[in-house]
């Protein structure tokens, strides 16, 4: 079938895009940087071994992660580094039982967190560390602290879930993209024309008005996320701003910890 003339418009405009991004910023050579877990990790790992690095974007959907994850893949790529990606449900032992899972709302808020946790666990151990031993640089579509927030404001034992998720590796930088609920309404609804039922966070029975639900659950992650930020000493972006501008200051970051440092 001949290719029309909007998609080879269109074409071209991707491979424009892709040659900004390997021009405006060369990427720094990665410097070897010490890995530690939260906790008691998975055992018998070497973490001298693990040369690569892990970087996290967190966000609400509507923040714009994947945009950046794919511009900085580009970016990455085609100043020849390697990279892997990984995200929430993205695991081959449990993804679809957990989809189903949802779609059900059969399971109690202790035995989703469990689920989640295995999907988060088995990526970790089958993905990022084999991964990171190979000097690859792991990008994260939302990691640990999404898991952990959706937890908290469904009321989960804070120390409880501290506990199940000691076993993650700690990133070489963590992004938050932090977006206003009313910025996120606007985005998901021009993108999809609906809300996400467990992003409204409807579950948890705040009002029936879904638009309203939203607004709430989003203000809760919001605060959780803040909260964890003095914690785990992640770096906040103003998400508000245009794709550009949160690109170009993720880039520049990103080069710092290339360079050896953390964010």
């Amino acid at each position: 079938m001949p290719t029309s003339p909007k998609s080879k418009v269109a074409s071209k405009k991707r491979e424009h895009r892709k040659a900004e991004f390997r021009s405006k910023l060369k990427v720094t050579p990665p410097i070897l940087s010490s890995k530690k877990f939260y906790g008691h990790g998975i055992p018998e790992i070497s973490l001298e071994q693990l040369t690569g690095k892990l970087i996290v974007l967190e966000g609400a959907d509507g923040s714009g992660r994947s945009t950046q994850i794919r511009g900085l893949v580009d970016w990455l790529e085609g100043n020849g580094h390697a990279t892997v990606q990984v995200g929430i449900k993205r695991s081959t032992l449990v993804s679809e039982e957990l989809e189903r899972a949802q779609e059900g709302n059969i399971l109690s808020q202790t035995t989703m967190s469990l689920f989640y946790a295995t999907d988060f666990a088995d990526q970790l151990e089958n993905i990022i560390i084999p991964s990171l031993k190979a000097g690859f640089i792991v990008i994260a579509d939302r990691y640990i602290y999404t898991l952990m927030a959706r937890d908290l404001v469904r009321g989960m034992n804070r120390q409880w879930v501290k506990n199940l998720y000691s076993m993650a590796l700690i990133p070489d930088a963590v992004y938050y993209l932090n977006v206003s609920p009313q910025q996120l309404i606007q985005r998901n609804l021009a993108k999809t024309q609906s809300l996400d039922f467990w992003e409204s966070g409807m579950d948890l029975g705040m009002t029936r008005d879904m638009f309203d639900s939203f607004v709430q659950y989003q203000h809760k992650m919001q605060q959780e996320f803040l909260r964890m930020q003095k914690a785990y000493k992640f770096k906040v972006i103003d998400g508000d701003r245009s794709l550009d501008a949160i690109y170009e200051e993720l880039k520049t970051s990103i080069n710092h910890v290339l360079a050896g440092n953390r964010e």
